[in-house]
């Protein structure tokens, strides 16, 4: 039987995973029903992880050092020249896709902190014009956005071993997103889950793991490659348009903490999804988002949260193309710890 390399560089991290799901899956196959078989194609809860365990994944995947002690931009820095042109040349239909969400303005329990519009119409000179002033707290789960670098910390250090002391009221004096000014300008790969499963989409809780996306890999043909941004769809908003929203918080789906090890081997510039990229529940002890804590501070990699990628997967779906160029950029905001976004995907 011809074994892939994929599967040999990375069978440390997912043989637990692996055991892990054949249990659960043995148990379930037991007692299922024709009603509970597309959860049984589609729930795979996290495996349980200790402290221990993610401190020492933390130390395996750092990048601290790696360009320079005094780097900002973590693994922005692999999206070379070479690679936008590469990107660049993926262009071939003019068509593009948009993969943010609308502004959310409507405050529920998921979106605590809507986004404020207010409009107004004065006289300039003899012109009547219009104006807008928004506000928005973006972090959360309802809000199209990027997280920069100092948005989470590890034991008091963010990444390349920078201090939280580093952080201040009026903004962070390092890492701040403003150091991604050039923007990210590089190839995009949509990594459907669902549709590689056969569903609509992942029930609430669902793990993904590094062996779910080397099977999308060999399904596809597609391999993820340094200086990409990787988005992961579990297709949250095909299953709220479907069955409402629910504790997104307390359960969605997402990528298992020890993705940050293949996202490491792979060299991933950024990865996104139309969640927050982490399970929840984590699977990692007391920890709620330890796939941001890995990333974020370890790998130096920043993260696009909350992204609309139906449009894209149909169009993926469709026409066979999974790759594409990817255009985004943050607001230059001196300090900030992230920003809105509007990211594009270009065919």
């Amino acid at each position: 039987m011809k074994v892939s390399r994929r599967a040999l560089d990375f069978s440390f991290i997912i043989s637990r995973v692996e055991a892990t799901e054949f249990a659960i899956k043995f148990r379930w196959l037991i007692g299922f029903t024709v009603f509970g078989f597309s959860a049984l194609l589609t729930a795979q809860p996290a495996e349980q992880v200790s402290r221990a365990t993610f401190d020492q994944w933390m130390q395996d995947i750092s990048n601290w050092g790696r360009w320079g002690d005094d780097d900002e931009i973590g693994t922005l820095n692999l999206i070379t020249r070479q690679k936008r042109v590469h990107a660049a040349s993926l262009v071939t239909e003019g068509r593009s896709i948009s993969l943010s969400l609308f502004a959310d303005k409507e405050e529920r329990p998921l979106n605590g902190n809507p986004f404020k519009h207010s409009l107004s119409v004065s006289r300039f000179g003899e012109h009547e014009v219009a104006g807008d002033e928004y506000s928005v707290q973006y972090h959360g789960f309802a809000h199209t956005h990027m997280d920069g670098l100092p948005h989470f910390a590890h034991k008091g250090q963010m990444y390349n071993g920078f201090p939280v002391s580093e952080l201040s009221q009026d903004g962070a004096n390092r890492l701040g997103i403003h150091n991604a000014f050039e923007g990210i300008f590089t190839r995009g790969v949509i990594v459907d889950i669902p549709w590689l499963k056969g569903v609509d989409y992942l029930e609430p809780g669902t793990a993904i793991t590094a062996q779910d996306i080397e099977r999308w890999e060999d399904r596809t043909g597609v391999e993820i490659e340094s200086g990409d941004v990787l988005l992961i769809r579990t297709g949250r908003w095909a299953r709220v348009r479907d069955r409402g929203e629910w504790n997104f918080v307390g359960n969605a789906a997402g990528s298992h903490a020890s993705l940050a090890l293949w996202l490491k081997n792979r060299d991933v510039a950024v990865i996104g999804s139309d969640g927050v990229s982490d399970v929840m529940p984590s699977g990692v002890e007391g920890l709620i988002n330890p796939l941001h804590e890995l990333v974020l501070v370890g790998l130096g990699m920043p993260l696009l949260d909350n992204l609309d990628l139906d449009e894209l997967a149909k169009f993926a779906q469709k026409t066979n193309k999974w790759e594409f160029l990817f255009v985004g950029a943050p607001l230059r905001v001196r300090g900030g710890t992230g920003s809105p976004m509007n990211p594009i995907a270009v065919f």
